[in-house]
């Protein structure tokens, strides 16, 4: 195995409440793979705590204002000193072998980056069916999402992270996959580590949050297909971009 240097990307927007578990776990999985290991935290619009809590954790802190996760992510990832960049949103954890298994699969020379499986951080029956779709979507495609990782190199290859509002990781992983199929590797996903993923919307809003929201607001998506994204673009605010207000 390489002795890779690693940078940890955190996108952050008032997540105080969860940037200390994050780092945390960032921290565990790097003490596992024993290298050097970056983290930046990009404060999106913070009107909390979250750069203090970062930075007394050791991370380092930029800003970008604007309502596009892509631009946020690309902030961090442009910034990198690593010969690694992974990807995790504020509230979400990796396992303790995370670092270490990407660069297992990294020093193979045969792929181009990944995604890794997602595993909810508690369980109900509404979340094992979006497990269960995800899980299947994922195999279909071949565009695995979750953490994003790849050299750093390579995410300066693609220009990174598609810069669009909403499904810019979809987005991504086909750039990383078609770039990696003309240098003859492949795009992956880990096998034996994952991310935990924060249910915190889940308890908020209930747990069919998504199927219900899709059904109330079918009238949107049907008006941004035919090119009036405007219904659909306050609710990605309200989902994503204001959601810690």
């Amino acid at each position: 195995m390489k002795n890779y240097s690693f940078t940890v990307v955190i996108p952050a927007h008032n997540e105080e409440k969860y940037v200390s578990r994050c780092i945390f776990s960032v921290h565990s999985a790097a003490v596992f793979y024993g290298g050097e290991v970056e983290i930046i935290v990009v404060c999106n619009r913070c009107t909390d705590n979250t750069a203090a809590v970062a930075k007394e954790l050791g991370a380092k802190v930029l800003y970008n204002d604007e309502r596009c996760i892509g631009s946020i992510r690309n902030t961090g990832i442009f910034a990198a000193s690593g010969d690694i960049v992974v990807t995790i949103d504020c509230d979400n954890r990796m396992t303790r072998g995370t670092l270490k298994e990407i660069a297992v699969i990294l020093s193979t020379g045969k792929y181009i980056g990944g995604g890794a499986p997602i595993r909810f951080e508690r369980y109900s029956f509404p979340l094992r069916c979006n497990d269960v779709l995800c899980d299947i979507g994922f195999e279909l495609t071949g565009l695995y999402c979750g953490i994003f990782w790849a050299e750093k190199d390579t995410f300066v290859a693609v220009n990174g992270f598609s810069e669009i509002k909403a499904g810019e990781d979809i987005a991504t992983a086909k750039k990383l996959k078609l770039y990696g199929e003309r240098q003859g590797k492949k795009y992956t996903t880990l096998r034996r580590n994952f991310l935990i993923n924060s249910t915190r919307k889940y308890d908020d809003m209930g747990d069919w949050l998504y199927l219900r929201l899709m059904i109330k607001n079918f009238d949107a998506f049907i008006k941004a297909a035919a090119g009036d994204r405007k219904k659909l673009d306050m609710l990605l605010d309200k989902m994503f971009y204001d959601y810690n207000k």
